[in-house]
């Protein structure tokens, strides 16, 4: 028997606190530029190893890091001076049956058309250098990922964990970043780069957003072109906030900007990575697309691990979704936290232990709540291979 406990969340809920700090890093900041080539990578070679094998071959592709060029910016202009350094490492299966996989070709040329299909500005041919370090994985780990009898083995003693529902904070955190970041409004304001970070911070019913973003130096002509763009900018995110909550929203962008100096913040590709800012896996966003430090987080770099029994992987996923699904099923649940402890060597669909915290509005409900969040989670856990699939076609972001 599988050992679930489940538990009340007491206390205020996450909402009902008077302080949240919430920070999401958009899809051109460097730590999820990387996050996202590697885990197209493991994508790409689950194919791969799909069309070679008939099966997902061992693999790990969770190390990279983005090392920041040089770069000059000026109204109307732009020009990087020393190329960006892409390197992208971990471990890989390169033969099976005596047919070699050119692994590092293929996290080259992922890595290309990953930068080409996220990025407007960069000229990825001229300004960026991308070096595949990718080498073979350990025999003992390679053994492990074998070995599953139907339900594959842990490769690690590792944790996964999630909670739902976003409260409105994380909501308008994460929100602002995918509008932006949109095709839409990028055809509207095409001075916006990809390079955006939202931080968030709300005290009690007021939250204060701090949004930095690469202007694209090519689409802003003059300082007054640049600050009436930032002005129609605040307008829109206030007007999208007003959407997602009733609460005081002040906005703030680009504080760093001292336009008397004409200093401010102008890039020739839209990204901080052309000037020096680095980028490493594992340093962004959680599975669920956000940085909170007032909830339950792992530090674990999910993107790039293998989708079959990496459970540093798996198991952060599984934890977000079985939390989603629980207050999604279950409207009296106000607050769902889950965490996952696997054991090395041992059946992914058996966690060592699995622990469900649920917040009820009504305390009465707790016992009849328990037996229903325990039978949603056997339910996952009975699926579990099939979530493992799911994850290798892409369905699941990791940032």
């Amino acid at each position: 028997m599988r050992q679930i406990s489940i538990e009340e969340l007491r206390g205020n809920s996450t909402a009902e606190k008077d302080v949240e700090f919430v920070e999401r890093k958009g899809i051109g900041h460097p730590d999820s530029l990387i996050d996202g080539i590697a885990e197209q990578i493991s994508v790409e070679l689950s194919k791969r190893y799909m069309e070679e094998a008939g099966r997902i071959l061992h693999h790990n592709v969770d190390k990279g890091l983005i090392i920041g060029g040089s770069s000059n910016a000026t109204f109307g202009h732009g020009e990087i001076t020393k190329k960006i350094e892409v390197i992208v490492t971990g471990r890989a299966t390169e033969q099976f049956n005596g047919n070699k996989i050119d692994v590092n070709e293929l996290a080259a040329n992922t890595a290309y058309k990953y930068l080409k299909d996220h990025t407007r500005f960069l000229d990825v041919d001229n300004e960026v250098t991308i070096v595949p370090k990718i080498v073979r994985g350990s025999a003992d780990l390679t053994d492990l990922f074998m070995r599953g009898n139907g339900v594959p083995l842990a490769n690690d003693t590792s944790f996964g964990v999630g909670f739902a529902p976003f409260t409105e904070t994380e909501t308008l955190t994460l929100e602002i970043e995918k509008f932006l970041n949109s095709n839409e409004y990028k055809k509207k304001e095409p001075a916006v780069g990809e390079d955006i970070k939202v931080m968030s911070l709300r005290y009690k019913d007021n939250i204060l957003v701090t949004l930095a973003i690469a202007f694209v130096a090519k689409e802003v002509k003059s300082l007054d072109d640049y600050l009436a763009t930032k002005e129609r900018v605040k307008k829109d995110v206030y007007a999208l906030a007003k959407k997602i909550t009733s609460k005081d929203v002040d906005i703030k962008i680009n504080t760093g900007d001292n336009p008397e100096k004409g200093i401010v913040y102008l890039t020739k590709s839209g990204l901080s990575c052309e000037s020096g800012d680095d980028g490493q896996v594992g340093r962004g966003n959680r599975i669920n697309g956000l940085i909170t430090p007032f909830r339950k987080m792992s530090l674990e770099a999910a993107a790039g691990k293998n989708p079959v029994n990496h459970v540093g992987k798996i198991y952060n996923i599984l934890a977000t979704e079985l939390a989603k699904d629980i207050v999604n099923n279950y409207p009296q649940i106000k607050e769902c936290d889950v965490a996952l402890l696997s054991q090395i060597g041992r059946r992914i669909d058996d966690p060592s232990h699995t622990n469900i915290s649920i917040a009820v509005e009504n305390k009465s409900e707790f016992e009849d709540m328990k037996s229903k969040a325990r039978y949603i989670a056997e339910s996952w856990l009975d699926r579990i291979n099939e979530l493992g699939i799911e994850i290798s076609l892409g369905k699941y972001s990791v940032f």
